[in-house]
């Protein structure tokens, strides 16, 4: 006999994944501020507190407590024994939040580093360098979009279970962006990072781990996506490239197609 979720359990899931959203909302607005260097009380590139060896070993430290969360935490290996303590329609929650926790370490214990590696003056240059930077954090919210939001970060599980329906995972579709380019939410983090107009070191050393980090993460997403998926997204792999969209080969495709 299957026991039923009481009305009580179903209302915390729910809650709990609302604030595991919310926290992620907070975390992407603040992360604005924190890579651009506005609006914030410390960001990637503040008058540096301590010397460069310590905060270098810091921040580095940081950085790899968030990649280590990012992928542990999305493997299925590990999804398998979190759900023997927590229920499964909180998963997803749990990861989101956890992520915003590992970032909000980030902002938190990050130690500028001073110096410049280039600094433009042109403001011509600087707006369009800003204007990349808004164009590739606008890109990770959409490439969100595109897919489903609500079930990438996990209220979409929650529901389901608050209405005592059975939750099936989404079936594999490459929407919009997502027919040109494989991981277009990495390239718009990958953008972000380095459309700068002043390049501090400790921002270099955050742009050139995380660029880091994401190609070693797509490799383990992708081997994910093929387990699940199979052939279909070796195709779909084959077809689309993963970072820098080829739009003449898919325009050519597509014309073979009609």
């Amino acid at each position: 006999m299957i026991t039923q979720p009481s009305p009580f359990h179903r209302v915390a899931v729910l809650a709990y994944s609302i604030l595991a959203y919310a926290s992620f909302l907070v975390s992407f607005a603040y992360a604005i501020g924190f890579m651009g260097g506005f609006l914030v009380p410390r960001s990637l590139d503040s008058a540096p507190t301590r010397a460069v060896g310590p905060a270098l070993l810091i921040n580095a430290a940081l950085l790899i407590v968030f990649a280590l969360q990012h992928s542990v935490m999305a493997r299925p290996a590990f999804k398998r024994m979190l759900t023997r303590y927590i229920p499964e329609s909180a998963e997803r929650a749990t990861y989101v939040l956890m992520s915003s926790v590992a970032l909000g370490l980030v902002f938190w214990l990050w130690e500028p580093m001073g110096g410049e590696v280039w600094h433009v003056q042109s403001p011509l240059w600087r707006g369009l360098l800003y204007a990349g930077y808004a164009a590739g954090l606008a890109l990770v919210f959409v490439a969100t979009l595109m897919l489903n939001h609500f079930d990438l970060f996990g209220l979409r599980q929650a529901w389901k279970h608050f209405r005592q329906e059975r939750y099936v995972p989404l079936k594999f579709a490459t929407p919009g962006l997502y027919r040109y380019i494989r991981h277009p939410l990495y390239l718009g983090w990958i953008t972000s990072f380095w459309c700068v107009p002043t390049m501090s070191v400790a921002h270099l050393l955050f742009a050139v781990m995380t660029t880091a980090y994401i190609f070693a993460a797509v490799q383990l997403e992708e081997n994910d996506l093929i387990a699940v998926h199979g052939a279909e997204y070796l195709d779909y792999a084959r077809k689309t490239p993963m970072l820098v969209p080829n739009l003449a080969r898919r325009v050519e495709e597509d014309a073979h197609q009609l």
